[in-house]
């Protein structure tokens, strides 16, 4: 590679009609590693044990990759991920969660120069499913050439397509068939079996391997990424890999021990027992007191952000008192460990209006609305109808911090995430209660439901250093899951017991 230039030395002015060809782990992407990757499609598309046997055969990858054949190394690892997963799986891991950690590794010249050019191609021993996605939607890439996977009635086999791992001569085999008649202007390597391609390019350059180099911030990529989904929070290296296959039989325990502290202790004694049992609980801001009954004073409504299932819980916690929460669907597992009622929405208006009055009429409630605008259609009516029918209305902004797993899901069992959540070794969540809404600002002043719903969301994002969207929850779902989130409707308008919305 000494034959090269540094990445560094090739100028990216004037580059808008040239076409860049570069490889991906190590040239695009500081890692030059992509167990990471690898690592991410078996947890998240196959689970703990597809990581554990992933793990396992890693140093059977290792020895082959360093020692006898970089093409054999990778085959082992797309084996161990991919053998007998759906299809369908692989990709939707591939689009709703490895962009966010692709994202955090790209290799600021490399990508300055891939920005900088008209036609983008990139050429990659990973296979082609398992980054297409995020090379297309996000790096702006035209075409992307990697290792074709082979298939069984929607399964991966866990074998590879002819010619085999594009690595070596294979990588460069498939740039003459992808650019037949002209060859590309600019290629960029990072290791010695990257030299075939580059060498049919018209100029070449190689990028050293710097793993102190800082990768670029989020803001300079084409389009952001705001949707992310998954479990896991930090990259799957090698040594993390472990880690969290050790930890989740204990992680397992522990959260059995907060989900039963949170189901069977009384609410004002959950704020102690999380923090005996390391869940942190911060209250800020000033929550109102409960309304009294004896004079008719009716509930408040406390409209929060939304996080997790356990939203509800935790401003339960904060209040030291049970708080009802509208939701418009739940699993039957969050039903049966819930500490707190929950009542869901049955979209019929005049009967979520009538069941909605008589729990404010009765105490407090509480919605979390998973939409981040109003204009997608259920979310717009179900937060216009609570503010159509009190003016009594508490924002409550809610962050929760976790170090290993994520609490939510758009792809998985939803049952789960509270399981997931309780299983990171110290969870947080920071409960901020802001003031009440002014009376001028509430339909009873001549607002419209609308109007106020939107300034709730504007208030909480402000107060969280969030920019507000005009992205719906289909929208989340489309993007991440492939429908549109819907849920099975309800005849009846029933209170359940259940983990929250």
């Amino acid at each position: 590679m000494d034959s090269f230039p540094a990445v560094n030395k090739c100028a990216s002015i004037g580059r808008e009609k040239h076409t860049v060809v570069a490889d991906m782990d190590g040239t695009l992407l500081i890692g030059r590693s992509s167990f990471p990757y690898f690592a991410l499609i078996a947890f998240e598309g196959g689970g703990v044990f597809r990581l554990l046997f992933l793990l396992l055969a890693s140093p059977i990858a290792g020895l082959l990759y360093y020692f006898i054949s970089e093409s054999a190394g990778i085959q082992v690892l797309i084996f161990a991920s991919f053998a007998g997963m759906k299809v369908s799986n692989i990709e939707s891991v591939a689009r709703a969660v490895l962009p966010k950690f692709y994202s955090g590794d790209l290799q600021p010249e490399s990508w300055r120069v891939f920005s900088s050019c008209g036609k983008r191609c990139v050429v990659t021993a990973n296979p082609r499913i398992m980054v297409e996605a995020f090379l297309k939607d996000f790096l702006g890439a035209d075409l992307v050439l990697g290792t074709e996977i082979s298939t069984y009635k929607g399964r991966a086999t866990g074998f590879v397509r002819s010619p085999g791992v594009l690595v070596g001569k294979n990588k460069a085999n498939a740039l003459r068939k992808a650019f037949p008649d002209a060859r590309p202007d600019i290629g960029l390597g990072d290791r010695h079996t990257d030299i075939p391609f580059m060498a049919l390019c018209e100029e070449a350059y190689h990028v050293p391997s710097k793993p102190e180099v800082r990768a670029i911030t989020s803001d300079k990529l084409p389009k952001p990424i705001i949707f992310h989904d998954g479990r896991l929070v930090q990259k799957p290296t090698p040594l993390m890999a472990l880690v969290i296959i050790l930890w989740i039989p204990i992680g397992f325990i522990i959260a059995c021990l907060r989900i039963a502290a949170g189901a069977l202790l009384p609410m004002p004694m959950v704020y102690y027992a999380f923090w005996a049992l390391g869940v942190r609980v911060t209250v800020k801001g000033t929550p109102p007191p409960p309304a009294k009954k004896s004079i008719g004073q009716s509930g408040v409504l406390f409209v929060c952000s939304h996080r997790t299932l356990l939203d509800p819980i935790f401003l339960s916690t904060a209040l030291g008192r049970p708080i009802a929460a509208v939701t418009y669907s739940v699993s039957r597992l969050s039903e049966i460990i819930s500490p707190i009622k929950t009542v869901r929405l049955s979209r019929d208006r005049a009967t979520d209006a009538s069941m909605i009055k008589k729990l404010l009429e009765g105490g407090d409630l509480a919605i979390c609305p998973e939409g981040t605008t109003c204009r997608e259609p259920f979310l717009l009516r179900f937060s216009a109808l609570f503010a159509e029918l009190t003016d009594q209305i508490v924002p409550v902004a809610m962050v929760n911090r976790m170090s290993m797993f994520h609490g939510t899901t758009a792809r998985g069992w939803k049952g789960m995430d509270p399981f997931y959540f309780f299983m990171n070794p110290s969870p947080a969540y920071e409960v901020t209660f802001l003031s009440k809404l002014p009376e001028e600002l509430t339909c009873g002043a001549g607002k419209t439901s609308h109007e106020v719903a939107n300034y709730i969301q504007r208030v909480i994002a402000a107060t969280l250093s969030y920019e507000c969207t005009t992205f719906t929850r289909k929208d989340k779902y489309k993007a991440l899951a492939g429908n549109d989130g819907t849920v099975v409707e309800k005849s009846k308008l029933q209170p359940n017991k259940a983990m929250g919305c």
